[in-house]
């Protein structure tokens, strides 16, 4: 029986298994724990700047063009253009157009792999458990086509590519590596895939990530625990549509850029109702109003964390 006024946590600190295993966690690489004290990140991208923007769900050509007009009206950067609706969903002269004007403007395109589980004939997906699968892909013919629209859209010139299947993630770096697609092809791993811990970032940095979205409710704890972990950036949310919880987190984004550089602050997204929606020319301006917002507390509130330019390739020192 707890003696009166016995400290819980103490206990539970002491106990043999609990020290043992936070040590072996150090031992491999990994923090003993969330980090409560909110350490500063020690890394930046190689142009020494701490963080840059990244808009999601970027879904027509006439969105990405709004999307850069808009960004040049009010004198903001965005470093990052991400579709998400598939790249089997474009014609190729779309495609063309959404990369060239990215180029032009000086963004990363990024584009994500058409078949998946809500576009086949999976009947789990439509229940409320099955939608976790939603991006995921069933069996190997769906792994292959998603392989063959990755390089549908590499033979268009695109190079940056959000993933949503572990397993494809590391058929995809095996080809890098035997370069059946170029070195210089770059993979961000999704949210939707639903991880949120180190030990996960670590093991999709050894699969080839070049950068990582987790779970978009983590604490700041949490995210300070994935820094430790990887050294590739992490693509944090600071907003969020209703279908992912709806949160608006723009007075964190000047710590989460301080404790978890180089770090891609995703915004934009609470303009929609949901992910993977065709975006319109009004939707992409909105979404670029958010963007000035998040970029405006980051300014305001840590002056010494800077955005990086445009037209920088995605690389960490």
């Amino acid at each position: 029986m707890m003696k009166k006024g016995e400290n819980l946590r103490l206990t539970y600190e002491e106990h043999a298994t609990v020290k043992s295993t936070r040590e072996y966690l150090k031992k491999i690489n990994l923090p003993g724990q969330d980090l409560n004290n909110l350490p500063n990140s020690n890394k930046t991208f190689d142009d020494g700047s701490h963080f840059r923007i990244e808009i999601p769900t970027i879904n027509s050509p006439e969105a990405v063009q709004s999307l850069i007009e808009e960004s040049k009206k009010l004198g903001i950067k965005v470093n990052r253009i991400t579709e998400t609706l598939g790249i089997f969903r474009y014609t190729k002269s779309e495609i063309t157009e959404m990369k060239q004007a990215c180029d032009e403007y000086g963004a990363e395109f990024v584009m994500s792999p058409g078949p998946r589980a809500s576009y086949d004939t999976s009947a789990t997906v439509q229940t409320v458990q099955g939608a976790r699968i939603s991006n995921r892909l069933r069996g190997q013919e769906q792994l292959v086509r998603a392989l063959v629209d990755v390089q549908r859209a590499i033979d268009l010139g695109v190079s940056s590519f959000v993933i949503y299947d572990e397993g494809m993630l590391k058929v995809l770096d095996s080809m890098r590596t035997d370069e059946v697609i170029p070195l210089t092809t770059h993979f961000k791993v999704s949210a939707h895939c639903g991880h949120g811990n180190p030990a996960s970032f670590q093991m999709l940095f050894e699969l080839g990530a070049n950068s990582f979205n987790p779970v978009r409710d983590l604490q700041l704890n949490m995210i300070a625990g994935l820094r430790k972990a990887a050294p590739i950036p992490l693509d944090i949310h600071t907003d969020n549509p209703a279908a992912s919880g709806g949160f608006m987190r723009m007075y964190e984004a000047p710590e989460m850029v301080r404790i978890a550089s180089p770090i891609y602050l995703k915004t934009g997204n609470s303009v929609l109702k949901g992910h993977g929606e065709k975006t319109s020319k009004e939707d992409a301006k909105n979404m670029v109003r958010q963007a000035a917002i998040t970029i405006e507390m980051v300014n305001e509130f840590a002056p010494s964390l800077n955005q990086s330019p445009l037209n920088n390739k995605l690389s960490i020192s």
